[in-house]
């Protein structure tokens, strides 16, 4: 009787790291890794040691120090004594702001605009190509000057608004006034306010605010749990239910009866001296920015757009009209959810470049993150390599956080096979 033994297992040399294909690929990668880290490494020890020659030791105490400048736009309260550490955190947030308003219009737009682009109409087509071949081709810094100049010269002064016949009236039932300073829109308000609650001494959060997201978000679950609940029955009958009433009531309700609770009221804007006083003031800087940045970014979203929805096999819109649905309802039906697997992707990198973009906002006199931890504080404190190092921080910090959320929902509307 034959018997089999295993062959025996060549034992490990080290001319195997190179020679050896199982080993080859690791061993380039160890080495070039710690390449880099020497590299590095060198980089840091030869920076310190140029520092310390020169009496300038790396050092983030100034963060602590009284900024000693003004901010023209805060969202929350800052007075020029506080430290650099505050002003730079009002810059963070003047700069989340622009990115979250900036990419919600530019959405919106780009959308908007590149539907209309494949339009049968033929005027309606060539205007949006006019649209976006005409901003996506100039400079996104000359459209936010642009912007800038067009609010300061085309609106009018707050002296206008002034007397028993101004030159100038309120809009929107005499509750907004647009002037060539900014304009000012009325103010949410609260007879009884529930107060604010302080996060890390650097800024207070309205109570009255979580307690309107906990109802927003709790009759938002509601109203999807009723969704789930028609989904299944029309799964099991074929009938789906109507149930969009009882879902806009469950989420606008409780908002309601909140903000009743609350004594929601409004604080409108009135011209007092020289200026308007109340309201929430938006500054012409702010608006230009967002403006610029929006329209600009929005041709290059509605491009995406358009490409994702030429992606999708034109025998999925004979399908849809086939079985009688109107154009409308087979775009958002048919067309656009799988449109979005081909266009999510590239517009994670829209996103991106329009939270970088908003750095240019220096050159309208908005106050972010760059003008406040890597301008004014840079040039009062003479200390470059520490903020420019926690500026590039924060700005990978912001754009890892947008890759991951649209990541995330990428996953979600992506094929899954089965």
């Amino acid at each position: 009787m034959a018997s089999h033994t295993d062959p025996s297992k060549e034992s490990f040399r080290p001319s195997m790291l190179i020679y050896d294909t199982r080993y080859r690929g690791m061993t380039i990668q160890i080495v070039a890794l710690i390449g880099f880290l020497t590299l590095l490494g060198w980089i840091i020890n030869n920076t310190a040691q140029n520092l310390a020659d020169l009496g300038m030791r790396p050092s983030f105490g100034f963060l602590m120090e009284p900024a000693g400048y003004d901010i023209n736009q805060t969202l929350i309260e800052y007075q020029n004594q506080d430290s650099h550490l505050r002003a730079a955190f009002i810059g963070l947030l003047n700069t989340l702001l622009v990115a979250v308003m900036g990419c919600a219009t530019a959405t919106i737009l780009g959308v908007l605009i590149g539907i209309l682009r494949l339009s049968k109409n033929w005027l309606v087509g060539r205007l949006m190509t006019v649209y976006v071949e005409t901003f996506r081709n100039v400079p996104v810094l000359l459209w936010i000057v642009f912007t800038m100049a067009i609010l300061i010269e085309t609106f009018p002064p707050p002296s206008a608004f002034r007397g028993d016949d101004p030159e100038a009236t309120m809009a929107v039932f005499n509750s907004v006034a647009i002037t060539n300073r900014g304009v000012y829109v009325p103010e949410p308000l609260f007879t009884r306010g529930l107060g604010d609650l302080s996060v890390f001494g650097l800024f207070q959060i309205s109570i009255d605010l979580i307690v309107i997201l906990a109802a927003l978000f709790a009759g938002i679950w509601a109203a999807r749990k009723v969704r789930q609940r028609a989904d299944r029955i029309q799964n099991a009958t074929g009938v789906r239910p109507t149930t969009w009433h009882f879902a806009l009531g469950l989420i606008v309700l409780p908002v309601l009866i909140v903000l009743v609770a609350l004594g929601f009221h409004f604080g409108y804007p009135a011209l007092q001296g020289f200026n308007f006083q109340g309201g929430i003031y938006m500054r012409n800087s702010l608006i230009a920015l967002w403006l610029a940045l929006s329209i600009y970014t929005s041709a290059f979203v509605a491009e995406i757009v358009r490409a994702g929805i030429l992606a999708v096999s034109h025998g999925q819109t004979e399908a849809a009209s086939a079985l009688g649905l109107r154009p409308n309802r087979v775009m958002s039906l048919v067309i656009l959810p799988q449109a979005l697997r081909v266009i999510v992707p590239p517009l994670i990198s829209q996103y991106l470049n329009l939270t970088k973009n908003s750095s240019l906002a220096i050159a309208v006199g908005y106050m972010d993150i760059t003008g406040t931890l890597m301008g004014i504080t840079l040039n009062q404190t003479g200390r470059a390599l520490e903020t420019l190092l926690l500026g590039m921080l924060i700005y990978l910090a912001i754009s890892l956080s947008i890759s991951a959320v649209m990541n995330w929902y990428n996953n979600r509307v992506k094929l899954v096979e089965r």
